[in-house]
């Protein structure tokens, strides 16, 4: 029987998330849209099923009406790629998307982007809650920086752990190796 295309899931690839001095701007932003980059090309290669998650919202941060709500350059969705729109922090606050997947049935869904902790993070509980297996690619994702006093590894490693709990953990390279 074949398998299934697997599914990358880019989640809120936006300038809010690299403007400096906003509350949401990524720690290590350039490392994971390095790791994006590379991902997007893969499945692009390989013509495999590409969704792009974008966060909007009525506040002053992800209002539709703002420029920092756009596609970062270079991670914008090209032809035959789906867009879902979210507007609160789970990607299945969209319609849409739960429609989509539940549709799909079973297959790995690889999940990279920014938001660890608020998209990533809900979208991993939300989707284990509805059976669905999530892959997050570690060194593909980033969060928000912490507070001053918090070690950011420390952050990090702890907002890792807690999607461990929902959803497969890989690399960059181990995803690449299993979809290859």
């Amino acid at each position: 029987m074949r398998q299934p295309a697997p599914l990358l899931i880019c989640c809120d690839l936006q300038q809010e998330y690299i403007a400096t001095g906003r509350a949401h701007t990524v720690r290590d932003g350039d490392a994971a849209l390095g790791a994006c980059g590379r991902l997007l090309s893969a499945w692009r290669d390989g013509m495999w099923p590409i969704v792009h998650l974008k966060r909007v919202a009525r506040a002053a941060w992800f209002n539709p009406a703002s420029s920092l709500t756009d596609w970062i350059p270079g991670w914008r969705p090209q032809p035959g790629e789906l867009i879902f729109e979210h507007p609160l922090p789970s990607a299945y606050s969209s319609p849409r998307f739960a429609d989509y997947l539940a549709n799909l049935g079973p297959l790995d869904c690889f999940v990279m982007g920014f938001s660890l902790e608020e998209t990533i993070l809900s979208t991993a509980i939300e989707g284990f809650h509805r059976g669905q297996r999530l892959i997050c690619i570690s060194d593909a994702v980033a969060g928000s920086r912490p507070r001053e006093d918090a070690d950011p590894d420390a952050y990090l490693t702890t907002l890792i752990g807690l999607v461990a709990r929902f959803a497969e953990i890989q690399t960059e390279e181990q995803a690449l190796a299993a979809v290859g």
